[in-house]
């Protein structure tokens, strides 16, 4: 019987011939065992690589019988020497998981998935995991290399179990008093040096207790596992609203109610940018921030005071990758990027900053802004007049103490106004689909 190959078929062999440029770069994983642990097939491509290109520590690992060159990473990092050898034998050496914070990540962002392979270690989570039975999907993870230490505060809750990623051998001292400051001292800290080699070790005490003489000399190599405790009072809800008293302010605050019917409507979204224009104390980009570590914000403030506000409350809540925009709408606004969402939330009849705002709003991209004044709420009637959208009257009471009894005080009510920008029409295809509908 003759053989037929299928269309499918067909397709998969051409995909695999010799059109493609063939994987010239493996991505290897090293871990504290050094080259012993490696697998055959990592073994393999180092043996056949012409260039091995990593950290000192990395290369120092590789035996005399690898005879290709050695060539350290630049300073600054730089993949560039990597990238220049495309086509030949090339192997980069990683620690653990090069995908997990590691070179990969870069490489993926820089070469077609074709070309190059990933031969993976255990990563030191992994073997944290491990060494404490935790189950790694439900422990969070926060890096440190390269990023500020207040990240971690994002993530503090009480039964919350975290893997915090080390700069160097000071970085456990710095989260012990981080933990003291913010109510957990009560943690529990795992520290881990050397995970996977023959120098590993465990230092297992609370966060009050660090000032030991034993935990203070880390390994510049370590890991911190922390079981949070901490009082109720101390663990944020994950969800919009947090209380007012979270945020160090003088009054130009959205209080909270308010903040969290603000923030439904911004609608946050994994990796989207939001303008917080008049930001006051940085209230509502830093609650947008922490809807999705994707998130960004730029809060833009005038007042010196203000900024000094935003500075210590996006710390304080986690969200240190808040950028402050010192200065005045609507001269402050040129040059930023281009954002998915904007918050004004001060400044409405400020002439230019509601056009500016517009202009610079992505298609489809969500504009809210509220007033307290009639001039406000003229200026953003008028503005719905001319680009559409809603407008909503939040008035809220709170029962407050009148002589020996209670009664309802009510706040200051606000208009909130909120507008989508359309999205540009669909080119039309001149009946297109109609015609490959009938051919079907």
């Amino acid at each position: 019987m003759e053989a037929r190959t299928s269309e499918g078929e067909a397709a998969l062999i051409k995909l695999k011939g010799n059109d493609a440029m063939p994987a010239w770069l493996t991505v290897v994983g090293v871990g504290e065992d050094g080259f012993a642990g490696l697998g055959r097939a990592a073994r393999r491509a180092l043996l056949e690589a012409d260039v091995v290109v990593g950290g000192e520590r990395h290369l120092a690992m590789l035996p005399a019988r690898i005879g290709a060159q050695r060539e350290p990473w630049p300073s600054p990092f730089d993949i560039a020497p990597v990238l220049a050898r495309r086509g030949k034998p090339v192997c980069v050496l990683a620690s653990g998981d090069p995908m997990l914070y590691g070179v990969g990540a870069t490489l993926a962002r820089a070469l077609p998935a074709d070309e190059w392979r990933v031969l993976p270690a255990p990563s030191s989570l992994s073997l944290a995991a491990a060494r404490l039975g935790w189950a790694l999907q439900e422990v969070a993870v926060v890096s440190l290399v390269g990023r500020p230490l207040a990240a971690l505060n994002a993530h503090l809750h009480d039964g919350a179990r975290i893997f915090v990623l080390s700069r160097d051998g000071g970085s456990p001292a710095a989260i012990a008093a981080l933990l003291c400051e913010r109510g957990f001292g009560a943690t529990r800290m795992h520290v881990f040096e050397h995970l996977g080699g023959d120098r590993e070790r465990r230092i297992d005490t609370l966060a009050t207790a660090w000032q030991t003489d034993e935990a203070k000399d880390v390994a510049a190599l370590n890991v911190v596992a922390l079981a949070c405790e901490a009082m109720r009072a101390h663990s944020l809800p994950l969800t919009c609203g947090l209380p007012d008293d979270a945020f160090l302010n003088d009054g130009q605050l959205t209080r909270r109610d308010v903040r969290a019917i603000t923030l439904a409507r911004l609608a946050p979204r994994p990796g989207e940018l939001l303008w917080d224009v008049g930001a006051g104390s940085g209230s509502i980009g830093i609650e947008w921030m922490r809807a999705h570590p994707a998130c960004r914000a730029l809060a833009i403030e005038a007042d010196a005071g203000r900024q000094r506000f935003i500075e210590h409350n996006r710390d304080a809540l986690g969200v240190p990758g808040l950028v402050l925009v010192a200065g005045r709408a609507p001269d402050a606004l040129a040059g930023l990027p281009a954002p998915d969402a904007v918050f004004i939330g001060g400044g409405v009849t400020v002439p230019g900053v509601l056009e500016a705002c517009w202009s610079n709003l992505r298609e489809g991209g969500r504009l809210v802004a509220n007033a307290v004044t009639l001039q406000g709420d003229a200026a953003l009637v008028a503005w719905r007049d001319r680009c559409g959208g809603t407008l909503t009257r939040i008035a809220l009471n709170e029962a407050l103490p009148l002589g020996s009894f209670d009664t309802w005080r009510p706040a200051l009510p606000v208009t909130l106004y909120e507008v989508t920008k359309p999205l540009p029409p669909l080119p039309h295809d001149g009946g297109a689909t109609a015609r490959n509908g009938e051919q079907r």
